[in-house]
């Protein structure tokens, strides 16, 4: 394998080790922070390593318009996503929201559907239908416990956020050719910083004093390599292969979530949950193996 082949699954096996830990890093903070304080902690983390870097990050080549697509990139992530994750992981596990992640491909390959006018395969269709059919009985089946008091709930926040991380994806992969990834990363944690301070506010006060070094240590792990870290890596790999081929990482990410959850936070599924998550995991791979993949990039419209 050359080593342009082999850089941007780097950049990937990167991506899903952060971000497959990262449910259980949400969880751990939360047992000093709320759930708005700890984006906006992870967003400053984030921000505030990248500042030195700054000066060092390529000038994009910017046409009319693009502040239309930025727009919206910021908007979906950071803004919709991390906000209803923050309730997601919340109100469900941090397992269950990791194999709900494995959706997102197939929110990818749809969203390119409609907004970059590439090929839905009737595999992808079939995918879709089924893996929200998983969901729906990975979120009926689940018991509300500790740590995942409301997990129907937090499970359809989840899929939403899916949707929101695959409308980013189709954005940055529109912008990537002229933007240095990592100048949208450090952008996007910027406005995560100016969108959560307010929300972090209102939630109320927080008693620093009494935050357990594992919480403290948790944001720290979330603003640098769950945040900076994963979509710096991951918006890298957009800018060197198709965005559909790059959102078949995520599939591995329910699988580092469920182990991450079982050894750090004793995590537990029933029988039908796990059913279900081979069902969403199974339809996933379906629609990806199956359905052939284009052998370009296509046009942006």
């Amino acid at each position: 394998m050359t080593a342009g082949r082999l850089r941007p699954l780097l950049y990937l096996s990167g991506t899903v080790l952060f971000w497959g830990t990262s449910f259980v890093a949400i969880k751990t903070a939360y047992s000093g922070f709320s759930p708005m304080m700890v984006m906006w902690l992870r967003m400053t983390v984030a921000s505030l390593v990248f500042l030195p870097f700054w000066r060092r990050v390529p000038r994009p080549q910017r046409r009319t318009g693009d502040w239309r697509f930025l727009g919206l990139a910021v908007l979906f992530i950071p803004c919709l996503y991390y906000l209803l994750e923050a309730f997601a992981v919340r109100f469900t596990t941090s397992s269950q929201a990791g194999v709900v992640s494995a959706t997102m491909p197939l929110m990818v390959a749809a969203a390119a559907w409609v907004f970059l006018r590439e090929r839905l395969s009737w595999q992808s269709a079939v995918g879709i239908g089924v893996s929200i059919a998983g969901v729906a009985v990975l979120s009926t089946a689940g018991v509300a416990q500790e740590s995942a008091p409301a997990p129907a709930l937090g499970n359809l926040l989840e899929l939403a956020a899916m949707m929101a991380a695959a409308g980013s994806t189709v954005t940055v992969k529109h912008l990537s050719d002229r933007y240095d990834p990592w100048l949208l990363t450090g952008l996007q944690a910027a406005v995560g910083v100016a969108f959560f301070g307010p929300l972090a506010i209102a939630s109320g006060p927080t008693d620093w004093l009494a935050v357990s070094p594992a919480a403290w240590g948790a944001v720290l792990y979330l603003g640098t390599a769950c945040s900076l870290g994963a979509f710096g890596l991951y918006n890298s790999a957009l800018k060197l292969m198709p965005a559909s081929r790059a959102a078949l990482a995520i599939n591995l990410i329910p699988a580092v979530a469920l182990l991450a959850g079982w050894v750090v936070l004793g995590e537990s599924l029933s029988a039908l949950q796990l059913a279900a998550c081979f069902l969403i995991v199974g339809a996933v791979v379906f629609a990806e193996i199956s359905g052939r993949l284009p052998a370009e990039e296509p046009a942006a419209p």
